[in-house]
């Protein structure tokens, strides 16, 4: 059977073709044995070796067994982006542990849920200062019997403020909690349907929800994307530079990123933060082959005012994703390069992959791309999720395949909800048009997405109403030019209270949220709506925003 789309597949690229699965430690070793000492990861312009990176692998596997975290532990990881975390996130997964990622972006709330429902007592973080501060924070609160300090230093960092480490026993260095520690006479059995990662992902309730991705999940993602790409990779013929900018707590740069290029032996070229200049300085002097960003990144790139006098020659693959592309910002990008910048679809759910443009075939902008080789997709009614939509028609996403977690940890009810059988419900509404193209026209969640990260309403919400002059508070996504969409807060104040700025909203806010969920405006209503049994309603709130932004503009009053 032809599946949609599949007439627009890449030469000899069947929907059909065969999807490896495997165990991640596995995935590793396999690199390492056939690139040995080919550099794998380049950080701060020093390269480390398949061969080095899997040695540090095995001692860092070795100390989690000696010190007890193997198999049913979780490990969370609270890292920016340096060597520090592939070596602990394959380190802990060879023990037999599974891995929780925790975002350095965001705030108490959220953290504090995190390592609550995973149940990690275990943490490794950075001496960077602001890391560590917050880690010690959560030992502080009994959250955790163990804190693993990595020593920035050793990567050889300069302009990072660094901290003190204390004397307390239930923290440890990187370096002493690996001294001396043994190979095991044999490691763990690790089956490929073991859980790897809980990975946070939002939902309506504001509380995010750990996706059980397992080990056979991320590997056949990773097998997905090279038999899409198989036949472009097998034309260049050449090691990839592939710049690594996305954080690696993000699902977007595990997968497309980190376990993929590893394990076509390809070079990371791993950054800390994204700066565009030194993005620019990658392409152009080291002559980097391939970028993925998301909308943000390409955004700034764009908007360079030299962008069309500078060397992009060596950039074959520009890729977007995490967040809708504007169509507008891939058009100016192609104008001034003459690079094509398309984007995908995928969710935390699907590790990942989901749909994909192919590098021949239809102009489609705003197009999300057809749905990649062993994942079948399809439109179903926002009423009956059993009921399939015809060719054009909008309903909500629904995805099956390898990639697809089986559900929620510790949430049947939350997993039973999103699954009509094996299929998964997505959120997102869209349509399928009569190509296999497939688009999005609005989220089914309350979900925000802002600069490619997950911004859950409710938890802003609850951090606004310790604002004393607040009585009541929905947050929305509002458009916004630069992160696609931001937060925004409409208040109703309390009698007596005076109007405050966004400015004094954030100060109130910072520590209690993530920078990425701040507001980026707010602005004071008289009353707002409510649904037939008086709840706040969110929803009722968008549609009468989206009214007003149909009709003429006035001037308001209270936003910034």
């Amino acid at each position: 059977m032809t599946h949609p789309g599949e007439q627009y597949y890449p030469e000899g690229v069947r929907w059909d073709a065969p999807i490896a699965r495997g165990t991640l430690p596995d995935l590793l070793a396999r690199a390492a044995a056939d690139y040995g000492s080919r550099p794998a990861i380049e950080f701060r312009d020093r390269p480390i070796s398949f061969v080095q990176l899997q040695d540090m692998v095995d001692v860092a596997a070795a100390a989690f067994l000696r010190a007890g975290y193997g198999a049913g532990s979780s490990v969370a990881l609270f890292l920016g982006n340096s060597p520090d975390h592939p070596v602990n996130f394959f380190g802990a997964l060879k023990a037999g542990a599974r891995i929780v990622h925790l975002s350095p972006l965001d705030g108490e709330i959220a953290l504090t849920h995190k390592l609550k429902d995973s149940g990690a007592r275990v943490l490794v973080t950075s001496n960077i200062a602001p890391l560590f501060a917050t880690a010690v924070k959560f030992l502080e609160k009994g959250l955790l019997d163990r804190l693993i300090v990595c020593e920035d230093q050793t990567w050889g960092e300069v302009g990072n403020p660094l901290a003190a480490i204390p004397a307390n026993p239930a923290i440890v260095t990187f370096r002493d909690f690996t001294s001396n520690a043994q190979t095991p006479a044999a490691w763990p059995a690790i089956s490929a349907d073991d859980i790897a990662l809980l990975q946070y992902t939002g939902g309506t309730t504001g509380l995010p929800k750990g996706a059980m991705l397992t080990h056979s999940n991320l590997t056949s993602a990773v097998s997905i994307y090279d038999v899409w790409s198989a036949k472009q990779k097998a034309e260049r013929n050449t090691v990839e530079r592939v710049i690594l900018v996305l954080p690696l707590f993000h699902i977007y740069a595990l997968t497309v990123v980190l376990l993929r290029t590893l394990r076509n032996g390809d070079l990371i070229s791993l950054h800390q933060r994204f700066d565009v200049e030194a993005v620019m300085r990658d392409i152009e002097v080291k002559r980097a082959t391939y970028f993925p960003g998301v909308p943000t990144m390409w955004i700034a790139i764009a908007n360079l005012p030299d962008l069309d006098k500078r060397d992009l020659s060596s950039l074959a693959v520009a890729g977007s994703g995490g967040a809708p592309l504007p169509v507008e910002v891939a058009k100016v990008f192609q104008k001034k390069t003459g690079l094509t910048l398309k984007s995908g679809w995928g969710m935390t759910e699907t590790c990942s992959p989901g749909t994909g443009h192919p590098p021949v075939g239809p102009d489609k902008p705003g197009s999300i791309g057809l749905m990649l080789p062993g994942i079948e997709m399809d439109v179903v009614s926002l009423d009956d999720p059993t009921r399939v939509m015809p060719v054009g028609e909008t309903g909500e996403i629904r995805i099956r395949g390898p990639n697809v977690t089986k559900g929620y940890w510790q949430q049947k009810e939350a997993t039973a909800e999103v699954f009509v059988g094996d299929r998964f419900l997505t959120g997102d509404i869209g349509y399928m048009d009569s190509d296999g193209y497939f688009y999005l026209v609005d989220r089914k969640k309350d979900m925000i997405i802002s600069g490619g990260f997950n911004v859950y309403p409710q938890m802003i919400e609850q951090a606004i109403y310790t604002h004393p002059a607040v009585q009541e508070v929905i947050v929305i996504g509002v458009p916004d030019d630069y992160r696609g969409e931001a937060a925004k807060a409409f208040v109703t104040l309390r009698a007596g209270a005076e109007p405050f700025t966004i400015e004094e909203l954030r100060a109130l806010l910072a520590g209690k949220i993530g920078k990425h969920e701040m507001p980026a405006a707010v602005e004071f209503v008289k009353e707002l709506p409510r649904t037939s049994v008086g709840k706040l309603s969110r929803h009722e709130l968008r549609n009468q925003q989206r009214q007003m932004q149909s009709q003429p503009k006035l001037a308001t009053g209270g936003r910034s």
